[in-house]
């Protein structure tokens, strides 16, 4: 039997090292250790979680409670703290919520203070040991001896990294890659990379290539087998409740089930104009009355792409299939717009037509193309004008992860008056180079450092592309910038040539040309 001590002396070897090699091999020699029936427990408290993904049980506690100094009883395993997850998620009933605190209460009596800290992590969710998923499934194909690809792949289509690691531990590499995507548990969503031309998105897919419009909603994934429906956003949070006329449609109009179908919804307004982005996330965390809301934010539907149908998994095959697969599913009803092309001036024409309706642009798909959950790449082309502001880096978070030991998250501010109004944080569009490079740059300019936020100097001017401007209850701005990226670094601007509020108001204000304003 593994003890949890050794469990917890391996967090914390693992926050100590700050090599993603030496995190992966700290963890696979301790995979290997352990006893075949801990593997899936090990493994679901390495990645933060007291149960499985696959297992639906919760704690429902709001942490640990605390406990007396010294341990009272037998050194704990990591059984015994499986166990007791186990016992707390049962109860339920008057006074559930007291035995759940008691339970926990007595795991955390036999534990070493070093050991609550743990229990207490898995059960807030934040190991900190800066271990991604990413790691735990390179450790897991190490540890077993088994292909990595097939770890990813089995991953994917299980949802579960505790579930692969059992089969890998047990010498199944054929079961491995026999796993296959089923009903009900979602995938990944298949992500496109930015194009700037459609010459180049042309080149990319041999000369031909199917364009759809790119619209400003929320990517779903519908699962469907007799009358049980689910929906999915792309994090993979369950929002089948709060989207009751989509369930209406899967019902009554698809057909072909077991299917898996990809696509977007979007809230419209009273004229049939798409509402911004924001706007449609009160669709999303509606709990009550979600009937009325939806009568009142209508959306349109637009699927494009069919991942199973019939029962059949069909990622392996290529975008012209799935594509008819999809209108056989459909009856080539709530299908994307869409369109083939094999030359410049029609793709133009097209990606015209989607701006002038609202949207954001179009997607450009090589009709040669799998479907690769989670994967990005040049066989999905996003193709828009991306607009852009210049911006002032007013402070910065610590990054933790891979980006631990970093000034990574920066908070961008545009000029008001004779000062700055924050408008939103962003840590991508830097390479690891730049990173280091604006950390010590910013660290220059350190006004003020909370342990987590350093406060500067408002000197770093930035061009930030963004997705859509919002409105924004946080910032005293009133404004927010959606999806911001750092472009690049305005090195030939000063601060008071950054955009200014009034600025940003006013584009703001010219996203409603096309788009319906939300009431």
């Amino acid at each position: 039997m593994t003890s949890f001590a050794e469990f917890t002396a391996l967090c914390r070897s693992l926050a100590a090292q700050t090599g993603r090699l030496a995190k992966r091999r700290l963890v696979a020699h301790f995979l290997s250790a352990v006893e075949a029936h801990e593997v899936e427990i090990a493994v679901t408290f390495l990645t933060g979680r007291p149960f499985p993904p696959s297992d639906p049980r919760v704690l429902s506690v709001r942490g640990m409670p605390a406990a007396a100094a010294g341990t009272e009883g037998p050194a704990l395993t990591l059984d015994d703290v499986a166990t007791a997850f186990a016992e707390v998620a049962e109860l339920a009933g008057a006074g559930a919520r007291r035995a759940r605190e008691a339970r926990l209460a007595a795991l955390a009596a036999r534990a070493t203070p070093e050991e609550r800290d743990v229990l207490g992590r898995i059960v807030g969710g934040e190991m900190r040991t800066g271990v991604s998923d990413g790691v735990v499934l390179e450790a897991i194909a190490e540890a077993a001896g088994v292909d990595l690809a097939a770890v990813r792949r089995a991953t994917l289509f299980l949802g579960d990294p505790a579930v692969v690691a059992r089969l890998a531990r047990a010498g199944s590499a054929a079961a491995l890659a026999g796993v296959a995507p089923r009903p009900f548990i979602p995938l990944l969503p298949m992500l496109a990379e930015i194009a700037t031309d459609v010459e180049a998105v042309l080149a990319a897919h041999g000369g031909r290539t199917a364009l759809e419009f790119k619209y400003d909603g929320a990517r779903i994934q519908l699962h469907r087998a007799g009358d049980r429906v689910a929906i999915w956003t792309r994090r993979l949070s369950d929002v089948t409740r709060s989207l009751p006329d989509v369930v209406a449609i899967a019902r009554r109009d698809l057909a072909g089930d077991p299917l898996v179908l990809d696509g977007e919804v979007v809230a419209l307004d009273a004229g049939g104009r798409p509402l911004p982005f924001q706007e449609l996330m009160r669709r999303f965390r509606r709990v009550h009355d979600v009937e009325a809301l939806a009568r009142e934010m209508p959306l349109a539907l637009h699927f494009f792409d069919c991942l199973i149908h019939e029962g059949r998994p069909l990622l392996d095959e290529p975008y012209e299939r799935r594509w008819a697969a999809l209108a056989a599913a459909t009856g080539g009803r709530w299908l994307a717009e869409r369109l083939v092309v094999d030359a410049v001036e029609p793709a133009r024409a097209f990606h015209a037509r989607a701006l002038a309706a609202g949207h954001e642009g179009v997607m450009a798909k090589d009709l040669r193309s799998p479907y690769e959950p989670g994967g990005r790449g040049k066989r999905w082309l996003k193709l828009k004008t991306p607009e852009t502001i210049d911006c002032v880096i007013v402070a910065a978070d610590r990054g933790s992860g891979r980006r631990v030991g970093w000034l990574s998250n920066y908070h961008l501010a545009v000029r008001d008056g004779e000062g700055f109004a924050d408008v939103g944080k962003t840590f991508k569009g830097l390479t690891d180079e730049e990173f280091g490079a604006m950390t010590a740059r910013l660290t220059g300019l350190a006004t003020g450092d909370d342990g987590y936020t350093v406060r500067v100097r408002p000197e770093v001017v930035v061009e930030v592309e963004y997705n859509e401007i919002q409105r924004s209850p946080t910032y005293p701005s009133g404004l927010a910038l959606r999806f911001a990226r750092i472009a690049r670094v305005r090195e030939d601007k000063a601060p008071g040539q950054a955009t200014t509020l009034p600025e940003l108001r006013a584009l703001y204000e010219r996203q409603f040309v096309a788009k319906g304003r939300p009431v």
